[in-house]
């Protein structure tokens, strides 16, 4: 799960040696946009990166990155929240929550679910028009983003936007795609991060598998986005499914020739490029 570099050992490896790995393997990812603030926060108490561009039109992001709840950091997404923000015009407030073993499921939830609500309600703080807030992230972030947009539904928070890039819906791990030999996830790895993160949750609570809740109606319009050779493409496609079946307003894309994690090489590979501009170009739009 944007596990990079090392993926076909990473079922064999000590958390600390997959966390090396990982951070070794986005080392050399390019910088993005500049912006005109970046600033470390504590957001609800969990540290935060706001990252606000040149053109802020008031509207707000709060993001989650990927990696298996157990890997990822706010520097290895730094450079696609920088591109979010650039491509939307919206403060992007990235998340740094707790990750597993150490804190299993729901502490990420929790933390996701904090910062969230807090954006939503004192985001003048930060500059951010609370009722133009949009949820994203990818891979176990984009589980993160649609398990908080539930529960901001049912708190009745007002979310304007979701887009779940790649995202882990639904633990059972029963869709065929999870069958795929992908070049940076498979079924074992995923067993490996749910391993470290479930804990003794149901794999049906809804808060660990967004696609097992009993309501989806009253959620924010949603960008799903998919990759082609990716055990979660078909999850991911389910849930865009699910949504459209509730009502909500949902646009799913899969990108052909993709693997798991491909939304962080927009800087050479064009595809990637192109979900990046879609997912920016979407957010503007929804949060206009």
């Amino acid at each position: 799960m944007n596990a990079a570099n090392g993926a076909r050992e990473l079922t064999t490896q000590t958390v600390e040696a997959a966390r090396a790995g990982y951070l070794a393997g986005v080392a050399g990812l390019p910088p993005g946009p500049a912006m005109a603030l970046v600033e470390e926060q504590r957001i609800a108490g969990v540290p935060c990166r706001v990252y606000q561009p040149e053109n802020a039109t008031g509207a707000g992001v709060v993001f989650f990155h990927g990696g298996g709840w157990v890997l990822g950091s706010l520097d290895g997404h730094d450079g696609i929240c920088r591109d979010l923000a650039a491509g939307s015009g919206a403060t992007v407030v990235s998340v740094d929550y707790r990750l597993a073993p150490e804190h299993q499921f729901p502490a990420a939830f929790d933390d996701a679910v904090a910062v969230s609500t807090a954006v939503v309600t004192t985001g003048a703080d930060l500059g951010i028009d609370g009722s133009r807030v949009a949820i994203a992230g990818d891979s176990a972030g984009g589980n993160l983003a649609a398990a908080a947009a539930l529960a901001a539904r049912d708190a009745g928070k007002r979310l304007a936007a979701q887009l779940l890039i790649y995202p882990a819906v639904d633990a059972r791990m029963a869709s065929a795609s999870h069958d795929l030999v992908g070049p940076f996830l498979t079924g074992k790895e995923m067993t490996w991060f749910y391993g470290h993160y479930q804990g003794d949750a149901e794999v049906g609570d809804w808060r660990l598998s967004p696609l097992l809740a009993s309501d989806h109606t009253g959620l924010p319009p949603a960008l799903v986005i998919t990759a082609e050779f990716d055990g979660l493409r078909d999850e991911g496609e389910q849930y865009g499914d699910v949504l459209t079946e509730a009502g909500v307003e949902t646009t799913v894309v899969r990108y052909f020739g993709m693997p798991h994690g491909f939304f962080k090489w927009g800087h050479r590979v064009g595809p990637a490029r192109e979900a990046m501009v879609q997912a920016g170009n979407w957010l503007g739009a929804r949060l206009s």
